[in-house]
C-alpha cells in the first residue's frame, strides 16, 4: 500500500472513529475543495486542529467509486481531469518550418570550408604551383563541418538542405581528385590550368554555382532547390 492509499485509509477510520463525538468534539463546515485538478464543495470538520473530509463527498467530487465492506471502506479515485488533458498530445501539433539554427550555423560554416577547398585548389594548380598534402587538410576541414551539419540535422528542411551540403562536398572531392591526378601524371612545368580551362569545366561551374546557392539560401532560414547542387 503506498502512502496516498494509507493516508486516505487513516482518513477514512477517523471519519468512523469521530462520527459519533463530531457534534460535542468538532464543528462541521461546507467548504470548497480541490484535490488534484477536481473541485467542488464538501463537508469539513474540524477535530483539534484537524481537518477531516466525508468520504461520501469526496468521492462525488473526484468522480470515485465508494464501497463498504465488513471492516473497512474501499474508495477508488479516477484520473485527475488536468492530468489526463496534459498526457494526450496535441493532433495538430507539427514540427517548426524551415532550418534549426544549429543547422544553419554548421551548414554556412560547412559551404565556406568547400569554397576555400576550392579556391586554393584552384590557384595552385594555375599557377603552376605543388599541390603536395594540402590539400588533404582542406578536405579534412570541409568533412568536419559537413558531419557538424549532420549532426544538427533535425528539422525536415535541415535534411533537405544536408542533402545539397553533400552533394557540394562530393563534387568538390571528385573535381579535386580529377586535378591533383592530371597534375601528378605530368611535369609541374608542363601543366597549369587558365582561367578559360576553368571557363569551360563543367563540373568546376556546377561547384561555383552551387556554393553562390547554398551560402544564401541557408541565411535565409528557409529551404529551396538549385539544379547546380545536384
Amino acid at each position: 500500500m503506498n502512502d496516498r492509499s494509507k493516508s486516505m485509509w487513516l482518513t477514512v477510520v477517523l471519519l468512523l472513529a469521530f462520527a459519533g463525538t463530531a457534534p460535542a468534539q468538532g464543528k462541521q463546515q461546507n467548504k470548497a475543495l480541490r484535490i488534484n485538478g477536481y473541485a467542488g464543495k464538501a463537508k469539513i470538520l474540524r477535530i483539534d486542529d484537524h481537518e477531516y473530509v466525508d468520504i461520501r463527498d469526496l468521492a462525488q467530487i473526484t468522480n470515485g467509486s465508494l464501497s463498504f465492506q465488513e471492516n473497512f471502506v474501499v474508495l477508488t479515485l479516477s484520473a485527475p481531469r488536468s492530468v489526463t488533458s496534459a498526457a494526450t498530445p496535441s493532433a495538430n501539433h507539427s514540427p517548426e518550418p524551415g532550418f534549426s539554427r544549429q543547422f544553419m550555423r554548421a551548414g554556412i560554416e560547412a559551404t565556406a570550408s568547400m569554397r576555400e577547398w576550392r579556391t586554393t585548389l584552384a590557384v595552385l594548380i594555375r599557377n603552376g604551383y605543388p599541390v603536395g598534402n594540402g590539400m588533404v587538410d582542406y578536405r579534412g576541414r570541409s568533412l568536419d563541418r559537413v558531419m557538424l551539419a549532420t549532426a544538427a540535422d533535425s528539422t525536415p528542411s535541415d535534411q533537405s538542405g544536408l542533402q545539397l551540403l553533400t552533394n557540394e562536398f562530393n563534387n568538390v572531392q571528385t573535381w579535386s581528385d580529377s586535378l591533383v591526378r592530371a597534375r601528378n601524371s605530368m611535369d609541374a612545368a608542363n601543366y597549369a590550368i587558365t582561367d578559360d580551362t576553368l571557363t569551360n569545366d563543367s563540373l568546376f561551374q556546377k561547384i561555383v554555382r552551387c556554393g553562390q546557392f547554398l551560402g544564401p539560401m541557408l541565411a535565409s532560414g528557409n529551404f529551396e532547390d538549385d539544379p547546380a547542387c545536384h
